[in-house]
């Protein structure tokens, strides 16, 4: 079921959107930028690793790399090496989902305040948000840096919530990701799942965990909008 835009107008009081796969269409660079980073010693890609890494903040993913793969760089190394490798794509490449610049501008209408909770690094937000020109839409940011347990631990998005200065109950979260979903649910907040190809659950799985459920923002209706 896809949330109804009335109902996001007139009981919503905050959005809270996911970065990549759900703002961004983002994944298969990290796919790449994975293949080629475990190459350099002398690793294939294990079918398991996107499942594996999935939601954890990006000093999370560093530690369990390192441990899984026993790369001899520092994690403060890694880090700064997968930052380097994806920098450039999002500052110029990147796209926005279809039909998430209409939502964000209906948003901004409707005076409807926006965050966003990412596992991604600090750096690479604020690069493509000033490259896709969305920065004001947004009030709050907030980083897997910031918080001690990334998803689906609930932290990063009672962490949002809390800079809005609203209830968890008060917060609808879009995300693509199993993990992402759990970590909006465990927060209590209301869930729309929204599609992308490279995320690692099925759209049966989406629905389930899920209150909504989106192929693309493009399915918003903003003609059926009252009043």
């Amino acid at each position: 079921m896809k949330p109804s835009i009335n109902w996001i107008k007139q009981q919503v009081k905050a959005v809270i959107f996911d970065l990549d796969g759900t703002l961004i269409d983002s994944m298969s660079m990290w796919d790449d930028i994975d293949v080629e980073y475990l190459a350099r010693f002398g690793y294939d890609l294990p079918d398991d690793y996107q499942k594996k890494i999935e939601g954890l903040s990006f000093h999370e993913v560093a530690v369990y790399t390192k441990k899984r793969f026993r790369i001899p760089d520092s994690i403060e190394q890694m880090m700064q090496d997968w930052n380097d490798m994806a920098f450039a794509f999002y500052r110029e490449r990147v796209p926005l989902k279809p039909g998430v610049r209409e939502f964000l501008k209906f948003l901004k209408e409707q005076n409807i305040p926006c965050g966003i909770a990412t596992s991604n690094s600090p750096e690479l937000l604020g690069a493509v948000l000033a490259s896709l020109k969305i920065r004001d839409f947004f009030s709050v940011m907030v980083t897997g840096s910031e918080v001690e347990h990334g998803k689906p631990a609930p932290d990063i998005y009672l962490h949002a919530a809390g800079h809005l200065g609203l209830k968890p109950s008060e917060c609808l979260v879009f995300e693509d990701v199993e993990a992402g979903i759990e970590a909006a649910r465990a927060a209590g907040m209301n869930v729309c799942a929204v599609y992308d190809k490279h995320s690692k659950i099925s759209v049966s799985d989406a629905e389930a965990l899920s209150d909504y459920y989106l192929n693309s923002f493009e399915e918003l209706d903003y003609e059926a909008v009252e009043g």
